[in-house]
């Protein structure tokens, strides 16, 4: 797709709503994580629930809080400069924080690919708007 100073080429859209849709989901993954491994106190009640079985548990359990957080903080942040790169990308404000936000949305597999590609190909329009 060749795009010249005036016309909009789909690509750059369709890479930013491809990095705003993986950043939604990653941030929705990052919160439920984080609200998850904010509730120590009731994990570490079931830990110390009577299990036959389950005895490993009281030993995992009050871990998982800290790895909750410790994983679910940074997807929170790469969610939110995806979501931002998206934004940027739909506006041809920066080609550099664009990018930056299709990269971010990168743990949300091959929608996070696809944005990459996308705003990648599309670098010449940001270059047209200046």
């Amino acid at each position: 797709m060749a795009s010249d100073g005036d016309s909009k080429s789909g690509l750059l859209t369709a890479g930013g709503v491809l990095s705003i849709i993986g950043g939604v989901l990653e941030a929705i993954v990052g919160v439920v994580m984080v609200l998850f491994g904010s509730c120590s106190n009731i994990l570490f009640r079931l830990a110390n629930l009577p299990f036959h079985r389950g005895e490993w548990l009281k030993h995992i359990i009050p871990l998982m809080p800290t790895w909750l957080l410790i994983i679910g903080l940074p997807i929170l942040a790469l969610g939110i400069v995806a979501i931002v790169g998206g934004v940027s990308a739909l506006r041809r404000k920066s080609f550099g924080l664009s990018l930056a936000g299709a990269v971010c949305a990168l743990p949300s597999h091959i929608l996070g690919i696809l944005a990459v590609i996308f705003v990648s190909l599309s670098k010449k329009e940001f270059e047209a708007e200046k």
